[in-house]
């Protein structure tokens, strides 16, 4: 299976809005430090997910993103469709020109398998994987990491800790 960062980035940053959606609107800056994606590349995904009615964007102080929808009502394949992305397991991308301009002998067969993956990718929902428990205890140690900020001078000797 082929499935892309832009896929996988959007799918996390997604789980990441629905696990925080109580608080309020969520900053792509709080999105970025938790997943360790950059911002410039969020904005990209985020301006697509917006295209597609997946988030809203909320203005002014305390402003960020909100899921449009339920989160029962948003599928990965949704995602990953709104970022343009493919679930493709083909070596030609589908084009049907991986043997000399031809159909190879299982172009169809991964034709098929793709289809099964986005058919799976289709049944689950934010919302379902907001409720599994590896999924909570991730979120929880990432929040936990956030919340408690390293000072940018730990392990340095300065001479207010030598006193």
């Amino acid at each position: 299976m082929r499935l892309t960062t832009k896929g996988r980035y959007a799918v996390t940053a997604m789980l990441d809005l629905a696990l925080h959606a109580n608080h309020g609107p969520v900053s792509l800056a709080d999105i970025s430090k938790r997943q360790e994606i950059s911002l410039s590349y969020l904005e990209q995904l985020f301006a697509k997910l917006r295209q597609n009615d997946l988030v809203a964007s909320v203005r002014g102080p305390g402003g960020g993103y909100k899921l449009s929808r339920e989160a029962e009502t948003v599928f990965v394949a949704q995602i990953i469709d709104a970022v343009n992305e493919s679930v493709d397991t083909t070596n030609c991308g589908g084009k049907g020109d991986c043997q000399n301009g031809e159909v190879c002998l299982t172009h169809y067969l991964w034709c098929d398998l793709s289809e099964q993956i986005h058919k799976f990718l289709s049944g689950i929902s934010l919302a379902s994987l907001v409720e599994r428990s590896e999924v909570k205890r991730v979120a929880e140690r990432q929040d936990a990491k956030q919340q408690s900020p390293v000072s940018e001078n730990a392990g340095m000797i300065t001479a207010s800790n030598l006193v």
